[in-house]
């Protein structure tokens, strides 16, 4: 929203108490920092708003700061972060708690319950808060109970025709800020927090000489997190003008579990953005 509204002409100041982006890699969030920055933005970390006024309903409003700076603005914008709007839907009359989360498993059926009728799909499960995802589950989900309704046997192991295995191993998402952040599967931290021994490999997009033919100037940044063990990826992280159009072929990669041995073989076209992954694979390999 702070990129829009600065590029749409308002005088934008962003507040955040952490780093922009803080589940993405932690450089996403300064070259985006930098990219509203540069754009005129007043971009301030680590500051939390204690108190708001609008004596005036047709004033300005004033806000206090932790820092004991204030601060004026036109209006001011809260991004409280996300509740299940479940609390009047009627969940008590089926033995669940209102307001809750609903609990799935991979084909979304709804745990806890008697039978198999009641599925969840999308942000009331709490699985992957994205649209995408949410459309992903419905196929999923849609697919299962054809299943089940004609008494067919159920493909709901990892990656199965009726398993939501992408929920927790190939969630792509897009921060559609200037420049773009794209990332799918784990991070470098997340990785290694799960266990995995792994290979960062960081690239700087400037080396991909379709970019610079993209935009002048072009500034951007790729890592793809590799398991050493199996010689796949775990997840890839894009920063940069466009890389939203990137991200599928990432996404393909992670989720295909393609061997970095064969995937060398997917050839890039000259001159094409997508050449990144020519420089990730060669930095890779050393």
């Amino acid at each position: 929203m702070a990129t829009l509204c600065q590029g749409l002409g308002a005088q934008v100041t962003l507040l955040a108490r952490r780093p922009l982006l803080p589940r993405m890699e932690s450089f996403v969030g300064d070259v985006v920092t930098r990219g509203l920055t540069e754009a005129g933005a007043d971009v301030r970390i680590g500051v939390s708003v204690t108190g708001l006024s609008r004596p005036d309903p047709a004033g300005s409003v004033t806000l206090s700061l932790d820092d004991g700076s204030r601060l004026e603005a036109d209006e001011v914008m809260f991004a409280t972060g996300r509740a299940p709007r479940t609390d009047d839907i009627g969940l008590e009359t089926v033995g669940l708690a209102p307001g809750s989360w609903l609990d799935v498993d991979e084909t979304c059926l709804v745990r806890g319950m008697e039978g198999t009728w009641l599925y969840a799909l999308g942000d009331v499960n709490h699985r992957a808060l994205l649209t995408h995802q949410g459309k992903y589950q419905a196929r999923t989900a849609g697919d299962a109970i054809g299943a089940r309704a004609k008494g067919l046997p159920l493909d709901n192991g990892p990656w199965g025709d009726h398993a939501t295995t992408a929920d927790q191993h190939a969630v792509p998402q897009v921060f559609f800020s200037d420049p773009e952040a794209a990332a799918v599967g784990l991070s470098a931290e997340q990785a290694t927090g799960a266990g995995h021994r792994v290979s960062v490999v960081d690239v700087d997009f400037a080396q991909a000489q379709g970019a610079n033919l993209y935009a002048d100037g072009y500034r951007g940044q790729a890592r793809m997190v590799v398991d050493l063990d199996r010689e796949v990826l775990l997840g890839v992280t894009f920063v940069g003008p466009g890389v939203s159009e990137l991200l599928h072929s990432a996404t393909v990669a992670v989720a295909g579990e393609i061997p970095l041995k064969r995937l060398r073989h997917a050839v890039a076209c000259f001159p094409t953005v997508s050449e990144v992954w020519l420089f990730m694979l060669k930095a890779y390999k050393g």
